[in-house]
């Protein structure tokens, strides 16, 4: 099957669906598989392919070698950022398992693949009596980030700060994937890697994101869950991987930052809002300033968060600086400088890689010590808190 598309210049059929074999488990992680799938061409004639496929073991059961399966292959001929990834959309040799449904709340409503969770805050769920009422987040803070690879550098930077003020244990904090880009937790190969570290304690799935430790109706119920059941001390709410623009003012998905700072402001949170600052992305729209960023913070949220900016060299101050004065952003909300250096030097010391738009750290600093500023001061915000 085919679809046509026009993609700059090009344009023509592209092919949505492919059969083929599972010839590898390449690897595997909670709820996902990677696969490498031979192809089965259509007529004698044509090409085979080896093509590597993720499998959402939730929605498709387990794979092994040998099985039959159909792909989708749609977003890896768009030349989309999947991964380079098709998704297993049956397997025709092994099907899924018959079980219980944990819960009567379906995610992925009424399409083919719905499936049924226990949603945290159901009546048939042990923490329905704690959500009954409305949850308060009793002014702790709320972490609220664009972009997925974000994520590690705010923990690492809040868990190093909490230390360095004598905590005697390590903070709790939740993560909650809106439902913006990826649906499914298991695409993340970071969350895996960041629940090991012990560096997130939970993970809570809103809207039609699935895959979480905690799954939640909406983005609110994530948040009164993470703080009344989790009992989080920091709450780090972003899209997950795959975030999707248009370049329009609107048309992206990290709108859903400043939906989160709303929420949170609306439960009783501090809403910390990530700025997303390059010096090396080549797109105009994204240097110094991100206009997500300032298109997040001076349209979207309503509510007045923290904007922590980190200390860097003068003409990149300079710039973002300006930007924040230029849009508004200063009279909205609260800009602080923050010295984030040594907060990324204790994500850099734990050996964990992490990129941005294929660029590393080192290539993109000011963007992850963007990260590594919001945690230590949700850090700080904590530490006073428990103070007084």
């Amino acid at each position: 099957m085919a679809i046509e598309h026009k993609k700059g210049a090009n344009a023509g059929p592209v092919r949505q669906r492919a059969e083929g074999v599972v010839e590898a488990i390449r690897a595997e992680r909670p709820g996902a598989q990677e696969l490498t799938v031979r192809t089965v061409p259509d007529d004698p004639a044509g090409k085979v392919e080896r093509r590597p496929a993720l499998n959402l073991i939730a929605l498709t059961g387990r794979a092994k070698a040998g099985d039959r399966v159909l792909l989708n292959t749609v977003a890896v001929e768009l030349g989309l950022g999947t991964g380079g990834l098709d998704f297993i959309i049956a397997n025709l040799d092994s099907p899924l398992e018959e079980r219980f449904a944990p819960g009567h709340i379906l995610k992925l409503r009424y399409t083919p693949l719905q499936t049924p969770v226990l949603a945290v805050c159901a009546p048939e769920s042990p923490h329905h009596p704690a959500l009954r009422e409305t949850v308060s987040l009793e002014e702790y803070p709320v972490v609220c980030a664009e972009l997925h690879s974000q994520v590690p550098v705010i923990c690492a930077a809040a868990r190093w700060a909490l230390q360095e003020f004598g905590w005697s244990r390590a903070p709790r904090i939740a993560y909650i994937m809106t439902d913006g880009a990826s649906l499914p937790l298991a695409l993340s190969r970071l969350v895996p890697e960041l629940k090991a570290r012990g560096w997130v304690d939970a993970t809570l799935t809103a809207g039609q994101a699935f895959g979480g430790d905690y799954e939640a109706v909406n983005l609110y119920s994530a948040l009164a869950a993470a703080r009344a059941v989790v009992q989080a001390d920091i709450i780090v709410v972003s899209q997950g991987p795959g975030n999707v623009g248009t370049q329009t003012p609107l048309g992206f998905s990290g709108v859903d930052q400043g939906l989160a700072v709303n929420a949170a402001a609306s439960l009783g949170g501090i809403p910390i809002a990530v700025a997303r600052i390059s010096f090396a992305d080549p797109r105009d729209r994204h240097q110094g300033l991100s206009h997500h960023t300032v298109t997040v913070l001076s349209t979207i949220a309503r509510a007045p968060a923290l904007v922590p900016i980190p200390r860097l060299p003068a003409p990149q101050m300079k710039a973002v600086r300006a930007a924040c004065v230029q849009s508004g952003i200063t009279k909205e909300h609260e800009v602080i400088t923050v010295d984030a250096e040594r907060g990324l030097a204790a994500f850099e010391a734990s050996g964990l890689d992490v990129t941005t738009m294929g660029r590393t750290l080192d290539q993109e600093r000011p963007f992850f010590l963007a990260a590594a500023a919001a945690g230590l001061l949700a850090a700080q915000l904590v530490e006073f808190r428990e103070e007084f």
